[in-house]
């Protein structure tokens, strides 16, 4: 067993972000936004894992899968894993209904299979957001593990049924389900400290190099701290794609390789080694 486990993630929403869920347009300034991770992002970040020998989570929109084979192609052939993340990238909440969840979910499997050959294992939703439904779902498709929620940090955990959360009575947590959570931060994803995204709230960073610092920092934390840690972090290639930054991932990442006992992982392989 490692010391402390990394996963680098990459959620691939390409234009889905744009054109799906929230704040949906037909912008063409904004779709060439999404069209920069697979055509310009992708390319580099996936020759950056290649030098320095690191695996990657991609979690992928069916959109993505269908709008750019070729990359999402080459993804896989480069050995990292592509993960669910919906077909439409919409957050689950928004959609009309359970049977229109679903469908969404089972459109993303088959993109998926239709990809890789497999069948994906993970899923991470939109937006970070479940519906009423969403475990229910992902139950009854056999997923094994989710990484969508908030209920730990460096500690994966079994997720629970829906709580009892009415306000004027005390909450009640439900019973834990077979689901592995690998759970998120905002603080350990690119788009909130380093995406502009004209009239939503908050403003990227100045000192960009900064941002990486920070996730070495609550790494650093985790290895001190938290016994065979699982450090997760998000990252998107329209984002963190764009110059310099790859040179500040490239730096991160030699920062934590430099501490004993350091295995960076896929999450699956993560999942099946707890599981």
């Amino acid at each position: 067993m490692p010391n402390a486990t990394v996963c680098l993630c990459f959620d691939f929403d390409a234009v889905s972000g744009w054109i799906h869920g929230h704040g949906a347009t037909d912008s063409p300034v904004k779709l060439s936004r999404g069209r920069y991770g697979p055509e310009v992002a992708a390319p580099r970040i996936l020759d950056l894992l290649d030098r320095m020998d690191v695996p990657a989570t991609w979690f992928t929109p069916g959109h993505t899968i269908e709008s750019f084979p070729e990359i999402c192609g080459e993804v896989h052939d480069c050995g990292h894993d592509v993960q669910h993340h919906g077909w439409h990238h919409t957050p689950p909440a928004k959609f009309a209904g359970r049977e229109a969840e679903r469908a969404d979910f089972e459109r993303g499997i088959e993109t998926i299979r239709d990809l890789t050959g497999e069948k994906p294992t993970g899923y991470r939703s939109p937006s970070w957001d479940f519906s009423a439904h969403t475990l229910d779902i992902l139950q009854e498709l056999d997923f094994e593990w989710d990484s969508s929620l908030m209920g730990h940090d460096f500690e994966p955990y079994r997720v629970r049924e829906l709580p009892t959360a009415d306000p004027d009575e005390p909450y009640v947590a439900g019973e834990e389900t077979d689901l592995l959570e690998f759970p998120v931060s905002w603080h350990r994803d690119d788009w909130p400290s380093l995406q502009f995204t004209p009239g939503r709230s908050g403003r990227p960073r100045a000192d960009e190099e900064a941002v990486f610092d920070g996730w070495y920092e609550q790494f650093d934390w985790m290895y001190e701290n938290v016994e065979d840690g699982v450090f997760t972090l998000t990252m998107h290639p329209q984002v963190t794609g764009q110059p310099p930054r790859l040179r500040y991932l490239e730096a991160f990442v030699e920062s934590v390789r430099a501490k004993q006992g350091v295995e960076f992982a896929l999450l699956n392989d993560v999942d099946r080694r707890i599981s």
